[in-house]
């Protein structure tokens, strides 16, 4: 009796768990194409066999991920799934021609004849696990949503499957439950243990901008733990120098950025008070405020900031700015939240093939994934994202960019905490990237035998 209840017991432990096993193939085909810090996170990822790769933009994730497609195909015998952001599908396919992959296609319903097979994280339940050996997430920043019910399909659809791979930029930096829930999706912890064991749990701060909206600190006496854990399912590059390679392939032109500020003519209405003069805004009610007070005069500007050249982007965030930009730019093209994913993949590509020329767009449909080195002009409205500033730059300052990136970043003269807090978290996030850095590129992996006798809950005795 004790011992079937042992074997039960046993049985249940285990399937508590994402998996029992070891994961990782031989690698068979590196390109010599490959440039050798891409074939190096490619043989590593392809060794390990859920990971996940943190590369800045441009170091060439997509070849990656193709490379690893390439090879666990060929070992499963199976279809491999790479999801990825809105029209960045149409990438894929072109760069996989590039580098000679045919057996690739995109589906848009579920349907596939080929044995690679790219979709947007939109069209994820047109799919089955069940058939798929393989998920690749490009951009998986996707999954920083702990809310979010694309995250928690992803992460379902994932934790079926028995090789996983993780590819986006660096993590951001005051948001490490975006690393608590690439570690559940690739079958590791949690993000709620995660948080338990490493991390505890304060007050969001509006008086210190380095702490605006961080709701998790990390424990003084985990931060070595932390970053090893990290360390074992990751690795994370934003140079080729920072593995060991040859960076001067990857020097960048120069990124120039504009604060231009913009007075409001309208004291803010604060609780019901109108305020006798303008103040800076430290709520996130009053900052919502100030940016609406000021929504007509920061478009204007915009339009006058984008005049001057002839391909750019303007960021907004609001329905609002994109409509008075829209009116007052009559060559841009808005793409709208209700748009059909179809209608916003046909606006996207008339821009990268350059029959639209100015484009609107929210960082939150637009600024992952997407390669607009034809462009080099952007006007911004910033939010308390830098990671989300960051990326939208990025989409133009990347690898094969020729020409130095204007961004304009318009702010109103209340905003000033929101640019305090922009500067402090781009300090936080170079920091961050070199505390992971060097945790995750000195990795060495290593395994502890569990010899101690099973003890039974009492229950089971």
């Amino acid at each position: 009796m004790q011992e079937k209840s042992l074997a039960a017991y046993q049985k249940f432990l285990e399937a508590k768990r994402h998996s029992v096993q070891e994961f990782g193939i031989t690698p068979t085909w590196i390109p010599d194409t490959m440039f050798p810090h891409q074939g190096h996170v490619s043989e590593l990822s392809i060794l390990r066999g859920r990971f996940a790769n943190f590369l800045d933009t441009g170091l060439g994730k997509t070849f990656i991920e193709l490379v690893i497609a390439v090879n666990y195909m060929r070992h499963t015998n199976k279809p491999v799934l790479i999801m990825c952001p809105l029209a960045v599908a149409f990438q894929f396919l072109k760069d996989a021609e590039k580098f000679g992959i045919d057996d690739i296609e995109y589906s848009k319903n579920g349907k596939y004849t080929k044995k690679i097979v790219v979709c947007n994280y939109e069209r994820i339940h047109y799919f089955e696990p069940s058939d798929f050996d393989t998920v690749i997430l490009d951009e998986s920043s996707i999954l920083k949503n702990a809310e979010g019910k694309t995250r928690e399909a992803v992460t379902a659809f994932m934790k079926k499957v028995k090789y996983r791979f993780l590819n986006t930029a660096t993590p951001a930096p005051n948001d490490f439950i975006e690393l608590g829930t690439s570690s559940e999706a690739l079958g590791y912890m949690g993000y709620m243990d995660m948080l338990s064991k490493f991390f505890k749990n304060t007050e969001g701060n509006t008086i210190s901008p380095q702490n605006i909206g961080t709701k998790w600190r990390l424990k003084g006496h985990a931060e070595r733990a932390f970053f090893d854990w990290v360390a074992s399912w990751s690795i994370s590059v934003r140079r080729p120098s920072d593995i060991g390679y040859d960076d001067s392939r990857y020097i960048l032109p120069e990124l120039v950025q504009n604060i231009h500020w913009v007075e409001n003519k309208k004291p803010l209405i604060i609780n019901g008070q109108h305020q006798l003069f303008n103040i800076v805004a430290k709520t996130n009610r009053e900052i919502l405020a100030e940016r609406r007070a000021t929504v007509e005069d920061r478009c204007i500007k915009a339009v006058e900031l984008a005049a001057s050249h002839e391909t750019s982007v303007y960021w907004v965030n609001l329905d609002d700015e994109a409509d008075i930009i829209e009116r007052s730019d009559k060559g841009a093209v808005q793409i709208k939240g209700p748009m059909s994913i179809d209608q916003k993949e046909e606006i996207l590509l008339a821009f990268l093939d350059g029959g639209i020329k100015h484009l609107i767009t929210k960082p939150r449909i637009t600024a992952f994934g997407l390669n607009w080195q034809h462009c080099n002009h952007t006007t911004v409205f910033p939010s308390f994202s830098y990671e989300q500033l960051y990326q939208l730059i990025r989409r133009f300052l990347r690898f094969g960019q020729e020409k130095p990136v204007i961004a304009d970043l318009i702010f109103s003269d209340g905003q000033k905490r929101v640019m305090d807090a922009l500067i402090a978290k781009m300090k936080k996030t170079d920091q961050l990237f070199e505390t992971i850095k060097n945790a995750t590129n000195g990795y060495k992996a290593t395994t502890r035998e569990f010899d101690k006798p099973v003890t039974l809950p009492s229950f089971l005795k």
